[in-house]
């Protein structure tokens, strides 16, 4: 591959700052600004600013990749997602710094946590392809079997929150099912995304398989998911922007997927362990609330709403604002000045709404991205604060006094990501677990998560699951071959 004259030193870790097409680092003329959450006078690169030519050599470079390999051996792709793994753990110290700096995740979570998640996305799709055994049955004289084939290029479009272990929870399926891909990072935070563009040229993939198209979704975005080439679209981030994609995407008659994230209630009943709820509750404004799947709704039931305010507000108050590279840093900056303005206007309208403001609900440093941990007790809960994803360190408390009415304000709004519940009462647990419509409902834990189960929202948190083998169909044309009994000889 020719090496790029444009890079960007990042604490020591070079990055490039071109699109990666078919192999080749490719430079634009336009340019857009990246900066450091952590201190917003620190410029971290000018990214090369994609288009809609930019789009079409993309589009035509996956074209090309998918010929290749689609057609290798699936052992031959295996090799190559699990030698990306290993140069994705071997790097992990240098692509959990450049994402720390570049949008402000705990530098500690990632090195633990995000980044080897990362390498683990590959490894598991390519374990599950290898265990794959084809479908097959006799119905009415003949043998039947279900095939699964590579769809074709596919656009896979991520956002600035996790970006990396996002990146690679889509790009592991779609790659192990024989697409070639296109990857469009999110622009307040792409700098991961060329990472591992280096790694996977380092790894042997062929040219085109793999693509990184940076810039924004109005100029680079919404010509890759309009070109009728691309047979896959797999889209995070908001409604908004989905319901754009998906008349795209109907247009051409191609499948998508979107995860658009959550308002997730958290139901705290009183046999409840109160103190292990509250921390959990507590532990929602990690990462400056900046997770879809966060409980950002407080539900306690009314006979213990004392007894948990008291140790939610003990674990709250140990929450520790700072720069994302000390271990001692709880609580991580908002991504962007943007995004910290809107999540200070949810709270400023919820004030003028007269909703309650129980703590918190102002920035930490004047001039910088830190926001206090904020909770708001609605007058309705028809209120916006309760009603809309803010995605900030922003949470809302209301109670109830049956288990009915928990159900009930749990379903209460147009999300359905997921939901947490803490009970002791194991068939309390089951009936909830049943009621909450969410896409993942978790009993007396959070965030913890089978690889292989589907991933997905009711509502408008989404279409479509991802996870395990829901993603590998998703990512293949599904054929069924049928052949008439004692018709063909030989196996199988």
């Amino acid at each position: 591959m020719p090496i790029s004259h444009n890079r960007t030193n990042i604490d020591g870790v070079m990055v490039s700052t071109d699109h990666f097409i078919g192999g080749e680092r490719v430079p634009s003329d336009d340019t857009f600004e990246v900066r450091s959450p952590l201190d917003w006078n620190r410029k971290l690169a000018d990214m090369s600013r994609g288009n809609a030519d930019i789009a079409e050599r993309a589009v035509s470079a996956s074209v090309t990749g998918f010929r290749v390999w689609s057609r290798l051996k699936p052992q031959e792709r295996n090799d190559l997602l699990f030698r990306l793994a290993d140069l994705i753990d071997a790097r992990a110290d240098d692509i959990a710094l450049v994402e720390c700096l570049d949008m402000a995740m705990l530098l500690e979570s990632l090195k633990l946590r995000l980044i080897p998640r990362g390498a683990l996305n590959f490894r598991n799709y390519a374990q599950l392809v290898a265990e794959h055994q084809e479908r097959s049955w006799s119905s009415r004289g003949t043998q039947n079997r279900i095939i699964r084939d590579p769809a074709g290029p596919a656009v896979v479009i991520t956002p600035w929150n996790a970006p990396f272990m996002l990146s690679t929870w889509k790009l592991a399926p779609a790659l192990a099912a024989g697409n070639a891909v296109i990857l469009k990072p999110a622009e307040w935070a792409p700098l991961s995304a060329s990472l591992l563009a280096d790694l996977v040229d380092e790894a042997g993939f062929p040219q085109g398989a793999f693509n990184v198209v940076q810039g924004f979704g109005g100029e680079v975005g919404a010509a890759l998911v309009s070109d009728p080439r691309v047979r896959r679209i797999s889209f995070t981030g908001s409604p908004e922007t989905a319901r754009l994609i998906g008349v795209a995407a109907a247009r051409n008659i191609v499948p998508f997927t979107a995860e658009l994230g959550g308002k997730g209630p958290l139901v705290v009943f009183a046999d409840a362990d109160i103190d292990a709820a509250a921390k959990k509750a507590a532990a929602q404004f990690e990462d400056s609330g900046q997770v879809c799947l966060a409980g950002t709704r407080l539900l306690v039931e009314s006979s213990v709403r004392d007894r948990f305010m008291e140790r939610f507000v003990h674990h709250t108050q140990a929450h520790v604002c700072g720069d994302s590279r000390d271990p001692a840093t709880t609580l991580s900056a908002a991504i962007h000045p943007e995004h910290l303005a809107r999540v200070e206007d949810f709270v400023e309208r919820a004030r003028e709404n007269g909703d309650r403001i129980v703590f918190g609900g102002r920035r930490v440093f004047d001039s910088k991205l830190w926001y206090e941990p904020t909770l708001v007790e609605p007058k309705s809960n028809d209120s916006e604060i309760v009603q809309k994803e803010i995605f900030g360190p922003v949470l809302t408390l209301q109670t109830f006094g049956t288990e009915q009415q928990a159900i009930k304000l749990a379903n209460s709004t147009q999300y359905g990501l997921s939901g947490i519940i803490y009970t002791r009462d194991t068939a309390r647990a089951q009936r909830m677990g049943r009621a909450v419509r969410a896409g993942t409902v978790w009993v007396n834990t959070f965030l913890v998560r089978d690889l292989s189960a589907p991933f997905g929202g009711y509502g408008i948190s989404g279409i479509g699951r991802e996870g395990g083998d829901y993603s590998l169909d998703f990512h293949s044309d599904l054929k069924t071959l049928q052949i008439l009994d004692g018709s063909v000889f030989g196996p199988a």
